[in-house]
């Protein structure tokens, strides 16, 4: 085996995390041959850190209660070994025992007011510092005796980032070295001085991360350390630097809570995907029920169950459950996942294709939720970012998402359209990229205060790309502006068939609450297609009526730039759509982008139905994925069965054809298709979950528009 070859074999993993009194309580073989019957070919087990299910020799290592002179952990490594799977240690680095605490008073995490922390949930127990000593010499000694004694392929470590500001004298005196200032109180999580101080953590992070990877590879050259990682514009570690450090990575969101949609697991995988292309990343789920309180011994609803693993799977992550306790007390899940497993290792071939195809990408900025956003990031830049996706997946418009540091024109130029939901903090190069971009044909929508701060977060004169979107930022932002609506002007020379689709008897739509003053450039100001009604009172109600006197002004502009078409919205309508799930703006901003890239798509799909499309394909082979989530517990609460959608049909541009079948992988039957010179149509069969359509292409054929 070479140093590599283990990365991007496992499809399908299963993770089992061991409690204190499982040695001598529970059977490993039932594990084994449940993995054995899942077709399990990935395992992670957990020992090392807080506690360890071997016999370890490290001082302060606490073994587990039962454990007596057994190897639990030993045991279930050789068992999958044996059955050819690859192995992971999961360890944990938060937390330690009294007695830890008592001989290494410098391995514990101290609050602002200069106290050991205690752990929030376990007596006894203290919360570590993950910037110090503990991390870097005691868990990397626990990290070499495992890959030295069991040969693991790596160690995955959960909650080694650390749980919260710590003020040991350790970080004191490091941070104080790097910044010249005092580690910041959670009070000042606004100020300069926080983002200093979370800038610092960040690369302390990367060392420690490089630290541990050093140790586990001068013992065994293929192993790596793989952390434990979220993802997306609000994560707190660089995603560039760490998709560049990682050959393989995994994305912990383990199932849905509150109103999250099902579809926020493949935003999981678009939004890791978009920094380390072409390598293997996988979505965590949980068995379990993952709300406020931590049910960790509950069980997820089936159709639950089913649907966030096909969203993962359609979005190019490999599955990974993760049990917790080794003894089941409700094993109502196992027969599910077992089913799931064995189907993604029946359609494993077209699993494995490893480009996506898509129109659009939606960008984001980690920089923007960091230094513009700071403690508002969760409204400035996550509910917009939600806003485009959920109108995107409703249109059924083929979407990837493309993280700020990635963009060049050469990689932007994958898409026909790139959107901008409030990527407020952008840099010259990256409005370079834009520019670029667009001049070549490119199209562009953007939100807000795109463009309007640099990097770091200061405010420009006027937007970076005020001359790609046709105006110039005018002065303050205005808002909230109350009982405010866009008028429809049906009357436009614009393309209203496009702009005005679903919309063509509306009168006036609900307006943005928060707005950037513009004045004109290049763009359309007369005959906009949207223009404001600005706001006026809504009680006492018999004051409710537009004012004559008020000025009314374009409120989305549309222009060219070179080659490309340009949409600038100065209002937050892609936040306000996350916010209302209004279906107006669903309409207005799935139009916006339909416009940029003149209607062209690569796949056009017909029928009713909620329902996430994607498409992937190698050099010869395309698959297509429907994952089905129609459902009246969509967005709020465990979904309570799965409802089948029938009707819908794939219309799929393929200039050349397809050679050979086009098949259901779910049915394993040939489909009826109608194939001209350049689409292919397919009608779908009944979809429960998630139906792969997979088909070859002809020698010479394309997929999809060319961009002109």
């Amino acid at each position: 085996m070479t140093s590599t070859q283990w990365f991007d074999k496992p499809m399908r993993w299963a993770q089992l995390t061991l409690t204190d009194t499982d040695p001598g309580s529970f059977d490993p073989d039932f594990w084994l041959e449940y993995f054995r019957r899942a077709r399990c070919d990935g395992a992670v087990i957990g020992t090392g850190g807080y506690m360890a299910f071997h016999p370890t020799d490290i001082p302060y290592h606490y073994r587990a209660a039962m454990l007596g002179d057994s190897d639990v952990f030993g045991y279930l490594v050789e068992g999958c070994r044996k059955m050819n799977m690859s192995v992971l240690c999961r360890s944990d680095a938060h937390a330690v025992h009294d007695d830890a605490r008592a001989a290494h008073p410098e391995w514990i995490a101290v609050t602002e007011d200069g106290e050991p922390r205690p752990h929030w949930a376990m007596p006894g127990v203290w919360i570590t510092c993950a910037l110090g000593p503990y991390t870097f010499e005691f868990m990397d000694s626990v990290n070499r005796e495992i890959v030295e004694r069991y040969q693991v392929d790596g160690i995955f470590c959960n909650r080694w980032s650390g749980s919260g500001i710590c003020h040991c004298a350790s970080c004191r005196t490091l941070f104080r070295e790097h910044a010249g200032i005092e580690i910041p109180k959670l009070a000042d999580r606004e100020s300069d001085a926080m983002v200093a101080y979370l800038e610092w953590r960040e690369s302390r992070l990367f060392e420690l991360c490089e630290h541990w990877d050093a140790t586990i590879r001068s013992v065994n050259p293929s192993a790596r350390f793989i952390p434990n990682s979220g993802g997306g514009a609000l994560s707190d570690l660089d995603m560039v630097r760490l998709g560049e450090y990682s050959d393989i990575l995994f994305i912990d969101r383990q199932s849905r809570h509150g109103t999250m949609p099902p579809w926020a697991n493949g935003r999981n995988g678009k939004e890791l995907r978009s920094v380390m292309p072409g390598k293997p990343i996988g979505g965590i789920f949980s068995t379990g029920i993952e709300e406020e309180f931590r049910w960790k011994d509950s069980v997820q609803n089936g159709p639950e169950l089913r649907v966030w693993v096909a969203e993962a799977v359609a979005n190019g992550m490999r599955p990974w459950f993760t049990k917790f306790c080794g003894r089941v007390y409700d094993d109502r899940w196992m027969p599910v996942v077992e089913k799931i497993y064995n189907t993604y290792a029946d359609w494993e071939p077209y699993l494995r294709l490893s480009d996506p195809v898509a129109d659009v990408a939606i960008g984001f900025s980690q920089d923007t939720a960091r230094h513009y956003a700071r403690g508002r990031a969760r409204d400035l830049v996550d509910s917009p970012i939600s806003g485009f996706y959920q109108a995107l997946l409703e249109d059924r418009t083929l979407f990837e998402m493309a993280h700020a540091k990635t963009w060049s024109a050469e990689r932007l130029s994958e898409f026909k359209a790139l959107v901008l939901p409030n990527v407020a903090a952008l840099s010259d190069a990256q409005c370079d990229a834009v520019r670029e971009y667009v001049r070549a044909g490119g199209g562009l929508v953007a939100s807000f205060e795109t463009s309007l701060y640099d990097e770091r977060g200061r405010r420009r004169d006027d937007f970076g790309l005020a001359d790609v979107f046709g105006v110039h930022a005018d002065g303050k932002v205005e808002g909230p502006m109350k009982n405010s609506y866009l008028r429809v002007n049906h009357d436009s020379a614009f393309d209203r068939g496009t702009i005005h689709r679903g919309l063509e008897d509306a009168g006036r739509i609900i307006n943005a609450v928060y707005r950037v003053p513009v004045s004109s450039g290049t763009a359309s100001w007369d005959g906009t297609p949207y223009s404001s009604v600005p706001s006026y009172p809504d009680l006492p109600m018999e004051e409710v009526y537009p004012r004559e006197t008020a000025v009314s002004s374009p409120e989305i502009f549309y222009s060219t730039f070179g080659k490309g078409r340009v949409v600038y919205m100065n209002g937050d309508l892609d936040r306000r759509f996350w916010e209302f799930l209004t279906p107006d703006h669903a309409k207005l901003l799935a139009n916006n982008v339909l416009w940029t890239i003149r209607g062209e798509r690569t796949i056009e799909v017909t029928g009713n139905g909620y329902v996430d499309v994607t498409c992937w394909r190698d050099d010869r082979r395309v698959c297509l994925h429907v994952v089905n989530m129609t459902n009246p517990h969509a967005m709020r609460g465990a979904l309570r069965a799965a409802i089948p959608v029938s009707g819908l049909s794939l219309k799929v541009r393929v200039p050349g054809g397809v050679a050979g079948p086009v098949t259901s992988l779910s049915t394993r039957r040939t489909l009826d298709v109608h194939v001209d010179a350049e689409w292919v149509l397919i009608e779908l069969p009944p979809i429960e979950v998630h139906e792969a359509i997979a088909f070859d292409l002809n020698p010479g054929a394309s997929l999809g528009w060319t961009r002109s």
